[in-house]
């Protein structure tokens, strides 16, 4: 091969990781896109009012990615959206080694005081959150009324019936001890769980799970899927939306990152779910289906 040849295929060689590197960096830093989504619930009055969800996961507050700064611009985005009640499922904070700044537990929660939705902000820990430091992220929580952490434990919320799960990828799950939790309470009933694995374990009266934990791959292939989710039920579980048994799964994609600061052929999310009467119950003891609507860019 002659020295014309080799400079060329220097040259091509890179333009291409130059691309890949800005494509990289475009994923993780963009807006997150907000993903929709109309579950229907028979444990609702025909009559009642549909509620708005927010799905938030996977923050990892650290650097470069995920300043706090950054967090409270995301904190804006989601408010204009007018939840009713916002769910966080886990993963607060990143300590990953590439991180080029580690935040304090103050600073990683400061923003997520200024979430506003009339039902309230809901957390479950993540695996990150109790391998950094739980006890002072739970302190910081604890300042702000209007947010709830759950774990292994259940609340009214309006209409809702919801069950917290603590994180099931570092054994601290106890779903069962949730689901009696919410037994006696009247609503759509929704477990939070960090880890979507929990799934096919949870009753087929809940009419909805929301996870995180995956981050869709994080780095994926450009056809779909992803080398790695996190998850033992490899792509089944690891991103979007799963029905299976009449009951629906959300794992969103997350917000921030971990172990490397880069997404790449995946992007920042943020599911809008609305929960509304079953139109149709044909005598069914619950009826849930769901339309996915078009992601909002």
């Amino acid at each position: 091969m002659g020295k014309t040849m080799v400079r060329k295929l220097v040259l091509v060689s890179l333009v291409l990781v130059l691309a890949l590197a800005a494509r990289a960096w475009r994923d993780t830093m963009r807006a997150p896109v907000v993903e929709r989504l109309t579950v229907e619930s028979a444990s609702l009055p025909i009559d009642a009012k549909l509620v708005r969800i927010a799905l938030l996961s996977d923050i990892h507050v650290a650097g470069p990615d995920m300043p706090p700064e950054r967090l409270a611009a995301i904190v804006a985005q989601v408010n204009a959206l007018k939840p009713d009640l916002i769910a966080i499922a886990g993963d607060l904070i990143s300590e990953k080694r590439t991180a080029t700044r580690i935040y304090s537990p103050a600073e990683v929660i400061t923003p997520l005081g200024k979430l506003a939705a009339p039902l309230g902000v809901i957390v479950v820990p993540g695996n990150h959150d109790h391998w950094s430091n739980w006890p002072a992220l739970s302190a910081q929580l604890a300042r702000y009324p209007h947010i709830t952490v759950l774990r292994n434990q259940a609340m009214q919320a309006g209409p809702l019936v919801i069950g917290g799960v603590d994180d099931d990828f570092t054994k601290r799950a106890d779903l069962p001890a949730t689901v009696a939790a919410m037994a006696g309470k009247r609503g759509a009933r929704i477990i939070l769980t960090h880890s979507p694995d929990i799934f096919p374990q949870v009753p087929v009266d809940v009419d909805l799970v929301l996870a995180g934990h995956t981050h869709c791959g994080q780095i994926a292939w450009p056809w779909g899927g992803a080398p790695a989710t996190m998850s033992e039920y490899g792509d089944l579980y690891a991103c979007g939306v799963t029905r299976q048994h009449g009951k629906v799964l959300v794992t969103g994609a997350g917000l921030g990152t971990s172990l490397l600061p880069l997404r790449l052929f995946t992007h920042p999310e943020i599911w809008l779910i609305e929960i509304r009467p079953a139109q149709s119950r044909g005598g069914l003891p619950r009826a849930a289906h769901d339309a996915i609507l078009k992601p909002e860019q």
